[in-house]
């Protein structure tokens, strides 16, 4: 089964548990302050999806094999509950939804939609393999060696959080050849069939172009109760730039 972190409810009510999984390159350590907040009434699972963290290796990266990871998730937490899903994760969290509805009550989708896209981050793969893990002990080390191919400073940040200095020389905690291997599968779209008739958010950041006004249609033909909200200021990594606003945002629509 995937790695989790789990965060149990300060002050535990009914609500069934919020289930976090994120986009590429990223681990469940990513959502550390957005997953205690949200875990005041619920418990709330952040994974690791396979191939990131320290869950386990595999040569598939589709999104059915990573969406039958969620439902063994949620079945191990009783078999309901919230989903949460950003980018990669978006999309295996809306073909779980799709395809075993009966796990999930609400679906959180954060920047991304059931859509095939034309551009590709196998770029990401070949920065991170040019970095000289032998030489760098430190995450500024680390951090300047990024830079010449990769310009932005939070990107890099991101990144740097799945290189895991406790090892010498420190590791990539990403199977980055699967990745780059299976990476026409991770910015595609499965032939994925069936309606969720839950609620669905469909959060995106502002400044972000991967949810189109023209994609809108076919959200509503797999998620007729979709409703869709933007955080001003934001872009792809919204929970990110806005954590504060994204919590909320996520909070009401759980709670409604």
């Amino acid at each position: 089964m995937l790695a989790t972190i789990h965060h149990p409810a300060t002050m535990p009510d009914d609500a069934l548990p919020l289930v976090i999984a994120h986009g590429l390159y990223g681990s469940a350590r990513n959502w550390g302050v957005i997953a205690r907040r949200l875990a005041d009434r619920r418990d709330v699972v952040a994974v690791d999806m396979r191939n990131h963290g320290i869950s386990p290796r595999s040569d598939v990266q589709g999104y059915p094999e990573m969406a039958a990871d969620l439902a063994e998730v949620i079945e191990s937490l009783g078999g309901r509950a919230d989903l949460l899903g950003h980018s990669m994760g978006g999309k295996a969290s809306m073909v779980l939804a799709l395809t075993r509805p009966d796990l999930i009550r609400r679906l959180v989708v954060a920047d991304i939609a059931p859509v095939a896209y034309s551009h590709d981050q196998t770029r990401h793969v070949l920065a991170m393999r040019r970095v000289d893990l032998a030489t760098v002990t430190t995450r500024a080390e680390a951090d300047a060696a990024l830079a010449p191919s990769v310009d932005d400073p939070a990107l890099r940040a991101f990144f740097l959080q799945s290189l895991d200095f406790r090892e010498k020389p420190p590791v990539w905690r990403l199977n980055l050849d699967v990745l780059e291997a299976e990476m026409p599968k991770i910015v595609g779209w499965p032939d994925t069939t069936g309606r969720f008739e839950g609620p669905a958010l469909f959060l995106t950041g502002a400044d972000s172009g991967y949810v189109r006004p023209e994609y809108r249609d076919t959200i509503r033909a797999l998620f007729p109760k979709a409703r869709f909200a933007k955080i001003p200021g934001a872009g792809h990594w919204l929970h990110a730039e806005k954590p504060r606003e994204f919590e909320e945002t996520v909070r009401v629509f759980l709670e409604a």
